[in-house]
């Protein structure tokens, strides 16, 4: 298949929806020659922060001098995004092939009486199949959805890492933090070293216990690594890191945001496992790698006059993060807020945290079938401010915005993945 009729089929898939379960990404994977065993790789589990965690370790890793491979979901713009090596992007040419190489083993499973595997598998397999034919040195393998029974959750890792833990997806893993930790610790395997920046008690607490079942040494942040933030400006921030052996001075990231700094120091307890391991990772290749990551559409400004901020903020928990955000660094602009949210997230809370700090909010339609009643998060804004605007149109909707901000204010676009995705091509063109 060329290229957009792979595409095609692959997207075709999600009519099969969100199907969890181990048993078909486990069938397809020993018809494909069990690529995933002849990988290492560090699973990288939680709410918010995974794939900023994973492309700090990337970064870091890439300047170690590693063959660093990374697998995230989902993307902003391409598929080929979801599979990285030492941060570059998978040709088209070479998805193509490997869909036509799984299409007729997903043809031959439902003719022999297997459940169809979900397009999430069917990519995840691909991974697998793509890193290990890559021979990368390790892959970073960011869980899709939960944890236990997620499709990445075949690997048996050298490291495994939960960034913080929150409410998101509650239909799928439950309604409580605990409900949800539980489910996302699944990823927790017997004598695998685990690295946590979860910081709710409750969490922290269900991490300590299966970790202490499964015999699995853990580090905590906070705990065993702590953080000292120095300075910060739109440009980066500066910090050091402290751990029970090292210190990290004068770190330098260009990500924004305390939440950043939280997932770095992540990041330098996952490195110092990993020299523990017997992987050389020299000091200087944290601060390079560190100051040279670069992860999109998160608190990223994209141009000026007006200020234009993009952040993927889908649920509450990176909405809070997002307030602290303009607080600390937008404290005296004016802020129009375009906002777009699918109907199964904590809207009204959302709505809460954001719209009292807006001059005007301007509301619209994420590009996905889950975007429901949109239109009522417009009901929820007037509860703050009288300046709501609807407009289904996403780059109608940014224009609106832009046409409303003085050349010293703000314009914050934020919500669902699918939204900002679109709005943020808008504009880079």
């Amino acid at each position: 298949m060329e290229y957009k009729e792979a595409m095609n089929y692959l997207e075709n898939l999600t009519k099969f929806g969100f199907n969890f379960g181990l048993g078909r990404i486990e069938e397809l994977l020993r018809r494909l020659g069990n690529p995933h065993t002849k990988i290492k790789a560090i699973h990288i589990g939680g709410t918010n922060g995974k794939g900023s965690t994973t492309a700090m370790l990337s970064a870091v890793l890439k300047e170690a001098g590693l063959r660093v491979g990374m697998f995230t979901s989902p993307h902003l713009h391409s598929y080929t995004e979801r599979y990285r090596i030492n941060g570059e992007p998978v040709g088209q040419e070479r998805i193509a092939k490997m869909i036509t190489r799984l299409r007729p083993h997903l043809e031959d499973m439902v003719r022999e009486g297997f459940e169809h595997p979900t397009e999430f598998e069917a990519g995840t397999a691909m991974a697998f199949l793509y890193f290990a034919e890559e021979k990368v040195d390790l892959l970073l393998l960011e869980v899709g959805l939960g944890g236990a029974i997620d499709s990445t959750n075949v690997i048996t890792p050298v490291v495994s890492v939960l960034t913080n833990i929150a409410m998101d997806h509650m239909d799928y893993l439950g309604n409580t933090i605990q409900e949800i930790t539980a489910v996302k610790t699944g990823i927790i395997k017997s004598g695998i070293p685990v690295v946590t920046s979860a910081k709710n008690p409750e969490a922290l607490k269900i991490i300590e216990a299966a970790c202490r079942e499964k015999a699995a040494q853990l580090t905590v942040v906070g705990n065993q690594v702590t953080v000292e933030q120095k300075e910060f400006s739109t440009a980066g921030q500066k910090f050091s890191i402290f751990t029970d052996s090292n210190h990290y001075e004068d770190l330098t990231l260009p990500l924004l945001g305390r939440h950043q700094i939280t997932n770095a120091a992540g990041v330098v307890a996952v490195i110092e496992v990993l020299q523990q391991l017997g992987y050389t990772i020299p000091k200087e290749a944290v601060h390079s790698g560190l100051a040279k990551t670069d992860w999109p559409a998160r608190l990223e400004i994209m141009r000026q006059k007006p200020t234009v901020l993009i952040d993927a903020a889908h649920n509450l928990d990176g909405v809070q993060s997002l307030k602290q955000a303009l607080l600390d660094y937008f404290p005296s602009k004016k802020v129009t807020l375009v906002l777009g949210m699918l109907g199964d997230k904590e809207r009204s809370k959302v709505v809460a945290e954001l719209t009292p700090l807006a001059e005007a909010v301007v509301i619209t339609k994420p590009n996905s079938p889950r975007a429901g009643d949109w239109e009522l998060l417009a009901d929820e804004a007037r509860r703050f401010t009288d300046k709501v605007t609807l407009i289904e149109n996403i780059t109608e909707a940014v224009d609106a915005a832009m046409s409303m901000a003085g050349e010293e204010d703000l314009v914050c676009i934020t919500g669902s993945f699918y939204m900002v995705a679109e709005a943020r091509e808008h504009v880079m063109h």
